[in-house]
């Protein structure tokens, strides 16, 4: 068997569960030729994956450790590429906000709105789990600021559902 059908088998058996990659330590096993695109689509060995299901399995599976981006099972690590972020924030409502892969995530203390700015942009991210983030889509970063007033080039203030958040710019 082989280090990628290894990898698929044990992930595989629990497709619908929530897995605690971060407390997994396999060895690294290799690389896979996984990658996923600015645009949030997921590549193997150049093709899209085109089944959801596998996509939100694997996105399940991934751990950030530092630069470098993981799918992580109890037997297997295997490094993949990351253009930008792993996840897409594609919509929310209120201060919970919408993954790509239907993970659903409150704003608070666990995760966190940081706003990017490179040059005159700010690009909005949002900590899905452990050192995990998601991109906000444009669709989803024009809402969001309709909601916001920059306070400073170190904060924008966003009023989200009566709550009012001070997110964080951070110059890039």
């Amino acid at each position: 068997m082989t280090s990628g059908e290894g990898f698929l088998s044990e992930a595989a058996r629990f497709p619908d569960k929530t897995y605690p990659v971060d407390s997994w330590n396999p060895t690294l096993c290799g690389e896979m030729d996984i990658v996923i695109r600015k645009d949030g689509a997921w590549l193997h060995e150049g093709r899209p994956i085109t089944r959801p299901a596998l996509v939100r399995l694997f996105a399940k599976l991934l751990r950030c450790e530092g630069n470098d981006y993981f799918l992580v099972t109890p037997a297997e690590k295997l490094k993949i590429t990351v253009e930008d972020l792993p996840l897409r924030i594609v919509d929310f409502e209120g201060p919970v906000f919408m993954t790509d892969q239907d993970e659903r995530v409150t704003l608070g203390a666990d995760h966190l709105l940081v706003f990017d700015r490179i040059g005159d942009a700010y690009l909005p991210r949002l900590r899905v789990r452990g050192n995990l983030w998601g991109r906000l889509t444009r669709a989803c970063t024009y809402r969001l600021f309709e909601m916001a007033e920059i306070v400073d080039d170190g904060c924008v203030r966003v009023s989200l559902s009566d709550q009012t958040f001070d997110v964080p710019v951070i110059s890039g």
